[in-house]
């Protein structure tokens, strides 16, 4: 794909808004771009080298292939794989999994790195990224002491949905991406509370789910209730 091509596909990220035209084709040029089927894991590490990747289209999952568990979850428009400029043995740990068909850019992460030296709003801008999933992170962990199992799936639930879904109407709606296991490990939680919570939330007429979409239902209403 050529240079143009790829310019056009990252102008759509946030992170590059202050680089400028110039260093952007800079950067292009050394970019590669791939297709990755739904289901398929995204090579972090090929042939020893260590990549940053930029999510055009699609979603992707982040594992912790050390106890087999979600870590978090990546929506187009963002990166993944930086830890391999922070912290180098979580990222051999970790591994991504298309959950829809997807097209990424990538570059090696020590190109990366000298462009970064280079471009403080890049590094403060993907430090910043970083800094935000550590969080989340140690959020989880604090929700795991000071909250039920119920009260974390069904925060996790609605924060997916309104992240992102898009509203229609009076509903938020989102694609349904996650398995019940993947909203478990991501909840600390087992697939039979996830389902049994679901069920509750759906019953109080609080959400609805298929295969294919999961929606908050008539958030006008949501908003009263929780005022």
């Amino acid at each position: 794909m050529n240079t143009y091509t790829k310019y056009w596909f990252l102008e759509g990220f946030n992170l590059f808004n202050k680089l400028g035209r110039i260093t952007m084709m800079r950067m292009c040029e050394i970019l590669e771009m791939k297709n990755i089927d739904k289901g398929s894991t995204v090579e972090l590490i090929n042939n020893d080298h260590k990549s940053i990747f930029f999510l055009k289209k699609g979603t992707v999952k982040i594992i912790d292939t050390t106890t087999d568990t979600v870590k978090y979850i990546v929506k187009k428009g963002h990166i993944f794989g930086e830890l391999s400029l922070y912290d180098e043995q979580d990222y051999i740990e970790e591994q991504a999994i298309a959950i829809e068909d997807c097209i990424v850019c990538y570059i090696e992460s020590f190109r990366m790195k000298q462009i970064m030296e280079k471009h403080k709003s890049l590094k403060n801008g993907v430090l910043k990224i970083y800094g935000l999933r550590i969080k989340k992170l140690e959020r989880r962990l604090q929700d795991l002491l000071y909250k039920d199992s119920t009260t974390r799936i069904r925060e996790f639930v609605m924060d997916y949905i309104e992240e992102f879904g898009e509203q229609i109407e009076k509903n938020v709606i989102a694609k349904n991406l996650l398995t019940h296991k993947d909203i478990a490990n991501l909840t600390n939680t087992s697939r039979q509370t996830v389902s049994n919570t679901l069920s509750i939330l759906r019953k109080e007429g609080i959400i609805d789910y298929n295969t294919q979409s999961i929606s908050i239902l008539n958030t006008t209403k949501q908003h009263t209730i929780q005022n």
